[in-house]
């Protein structure tokens, strides 16, 4: 086998192969002699099959395991001996027929990461807001608690629904005199006033008791996910069923026990130490993406198409996930070019970042072990409900692993970046309730480790 290798920009690479005949017939010998091993046929005894007749009754899928074989080899070899690890996908571009007695010239292609010239990245100034928690946001914060345990009681007295209420309804819609009955539904149950359903559907219950009931026109949003109704108007039949109101625990043992807590002040003080460590944690990210901006900016580098468009694609997915989340038609974002062209930019960035990043973790010899790696899994998988045996496999499947293990060294990088910088601490002067929100997504009282 020879090959030689063309620079088609400073990030892809082309190699081109020559295989000589001597070559394939070996692989394909190779590869007979594997199908064979375990081959039954009449007239003879297990693997004893003659080599002509197992290649000739199984020709196709012997050349093409032949050929695939003998690629996987060369693949290993020649980026081995070249020092590269494509950031892309190998692609390949067979010249001549692979089969017996004859030459098997190829070529492949693919991308590398760029060569980066860091700046300096040693004691960068930059400022970060002091935190300091005061009462109000702990009271803020240990409501969030009590609305998290909370439960829904049905409403005894007759009265309409309020913002927050979970209501019960069935509901019959009508194109027409046409009676829909795929997307009509009895005892439906969601949370009024909060944006859950149709601001039109809403209406026909807002001066209902239970029991009551009414009729009207609702009229569906264009971008609305199931496309039959999308744009239309519709007469809908409510019946109101029931309304079960929030009803917040006290503040007593019962409620204490579940964060194993014995008194309230102990809670207030485990919350406020939760809540403190977790705006640190939002105001240090904001001081290290400050950082990596300052970085980025300085650096110039041609990026691989193959990790923009991967990025990009990967925008897209979410934000149609996000849409059909909210029950809208992702279709309405537009066409599939208008959405890489609006993601372009941010993904460039992101992908840069990442780059820079990377080169940062191999010129502080970052590594990543096999339990950082698992413990990451574990995490993601706890985040997503999922069981992180399902999220490894998930990862393995889709050759995902070089990838996790990238983010983790980027995000030890970043480490690196922040622990020498110089940080100027400076007083918060940003809206309370503000900031009160930035620990509200994980301002439980749970006991530390």
């Amino acid at each position: 086998m020879e090959y030689n290798v063309e620079e088609l920009s400073p990030v892809k690479r082309k190699v081109v192969v020559k295989v000589p005949a001597e070559e394939v017939n070996a692989a394909i010998d190779a590869a007979v002699a594997m199908f064979k091993k375990d081959l039954k046929l009449s007239g003879f005894r297990k693997g004893k099959v003659p080599s002509y007749i197992v290649e000739s009754r199984f020709k196709d899928d012997i050349y093409k395991q032949a050929e695939t074989d003998l690629l996987n080899v060369h693949f290993n070899e020649i980026l081995g001996e070249l020092n590269l690890r494509p950031v892309s996908e190998l692609n390949l571009d067979p010249s001549e027929e692979f089969k017996r007695g004859g030459d098997f010239n190829y070529s492949f292609t693919f991308e590398i990461k760029p060569e980066i010239e860091l700046p300096e990245y040693h004691g960068l100034k930059v400022k970060q807001k002091k935190v300091e928690i005061k009462d109000e946001q702990v009271d803020r914060a240990i409501e969030n608690l009590r609305n998290q345990y909370a439960k829904y009681e049905v409403v005894k007295e007759d009265r309409t629904p309020q913002k927050g209420d979970k209501v019960v309804v069935s509901f019959k819609l009508y194109d027409g005199d046409k009676f829909l009955e795929d997307v009509s539904q009895d005892f439906f149950e969601f949370f009024y006033g909060v944006g859950d359903a149709l601001e039109d559907f809403e209406k026909l219950i807002a001066d209902l008791v239970p029991g009551g009931k009414n009729q009207g026109e609702i009229t569906f949003p264009e971008d609305f996910l199931n496309k039959s109704l999308a744009g239309k108007k519709i007469r809908a039949e409510v019946e109101l069923h029931s309304i079960k109101e929030k009803v917040l625990p006290e503040l007593d043992e019962e409620f204490l026990s579940k964060f194993g807590m014995s008194s309230v002040e102990e809670l207030r003080e485990t919350v406020a130490k939760n809540l403190k460590r977790n705006i640190e944690d939002i105001e240090k990210s904001f001081a290290q993406k400050r950082l990596l901006d300052e970085i980025v900016e300085k650096v110039d580098v041609v990026l691989p198409d193959s990790l923009v468009e991967k990025q990009i694609q990967s925008m897209v997915e979410k934000e149609r996930d996000r849409l059909e989340r909210q029950g809208k038609d992702p279709d309405t974002l537009g066409s599939e070019e208008e959405l890489k062209e609006k993601f372009r930019p941010e993904a460039e960035l992101i992908v840069k970042s990442q780059l820079i990043l990377l080169e940062i973790a191999e010129k502080e010899e970052l590594t990543v072990t096999n339990e950082e790696v698992e413990q990451k899994i574990a995490i993601t998988a706890y985040q997503m409900g999922l069981d992180p045996q399902i999220l490894r496999e998930f990862y393995i499947k889709n050759n995902l692993m070089f990838a996790l293990r990238d983010s983790i060294l980027a995000d030890k990088a970043m480490e690196k970046v922040y622990e020498y910088a110089e940080i100027e601490y400076e007083e918060d002067t940003e809206d309370k309730e503000s900031s009160e929100n930035k620990g509200e997504v994980d301002s439980s009282a749970d006991k530390e480790e």
